[in-house]
């Protein structure tokens, strides 16, 4: 049917690029304790230094190519998913909203595989997030674009911390052949991960919102800088590390879904 992968080959490669996401994550999560605890303050604490950190590694470019594999194959099954997948649903409104996120997705692991081959080929993976809120910043009405961008980016972690609490992910999950030790503990990373995911999108939104008023573009580079930003508030090492926990959860959440997501 449409809308799935259909060769196995593609269908193992998909899982194995969800399960690279993990990974990402878990990476992720170890960077940003180290800024917690003051030992990676120079490090890049986001999707791009933790494929620095897979570089960096003896056969680390070799992995990092599979990975990218994996992240191409599951760009190719979130655009069938968005022009054809979701077939199982009912109504046609969730249906639409279904295909609306997998389009979405496409474009943030496009966007992996486009970091994790510069990150292979000894390039650099800086996200240019400075530079192009720089370059709105200058044109007419710029100000008012880059805070529209930073509400909707706020608004994307509160609906993500939302739909993690209602565990809305399950929704495209096949957990039937899971015991209900396995469903209960991928139920309960997706949470948690979901809300730390929400609450890093939401610092993200207010940072580039920030960057607009006070006309600051280098305060509006991602997740490195919300990370970073956080680590220097009243009490920041602290809620870095709870944050960080719910990033790990999120990748391991990851692990369970490259098994159990309906691909």
């Amino acid at each position: 049917m449409r809308g799935e992968v259909d060769s196995d080959p593609l269908r193992w490669a998909t899982r194995a690029g969800l399960a690279a996401n993990g990974l990402i994550h878990l990476l992720v999560a170890w960077l940003a304790v180290r800024v917690a605890f003051g030992f990676g303050s120079r490090d890049r604490a986001d999707q791009a230094g933790a494929l620095q950190a897979i570089a960096a590694e003896p056969f680390g470019r070799l992995l990092l190519w599979l990975v990218v594999a994996g992240f191409a194959a599951v760009v190719a099954w979130r655009i069938r998913e968005a022009l054809w997948g979701f077939r199982y649903v009912r109504d046609e409104g969730d249906r639409v909203k279904k295909r609306l996120f997998s389009a979405v997705q496409a474009v943030v692991f496009a966007a992996l595989a486009s970091l994790g081959s510069r990150a292979a080929a000894g390039s650099s993976t800086g996200d240019g997030g400075q530079g192009i809120t720089a370059v709105a910043l200058r044109i007419p009405a710029g100000r008012v674009l880059v805070v529209a961008v930073g509400v909707g980016v706020v608004v994307t972690g509160v609906v993500m911390g939302v739909r993690g609490v209602k565990k809305a992910f399950t929704e495209d999950m096949d957990l039937g052949p899971a015991s209900a030790r396995t469903r209960a503990v991928a139920e309960r990373a997706g949470q948690i991960g979901a809300v730390a995911k929400g609450v890093a999108f939401t610092i993200i939104g207010v940072l580039v919102v920030v960057a607009a008023v006070e006309y600051q573009p280098q305060r509006a580079e991602g997740l490195d800088a919300a990370l970073k930003t956080l680590a220097i508030q009243p009490f920041g090492p602290v809620l870095l590390v709870v944050v960080a926990a719910g990033l790990a959860s999120f990748g391991l959440f990851c692990f369970f879904d490259a098994r159990y997501h309906r691909v």
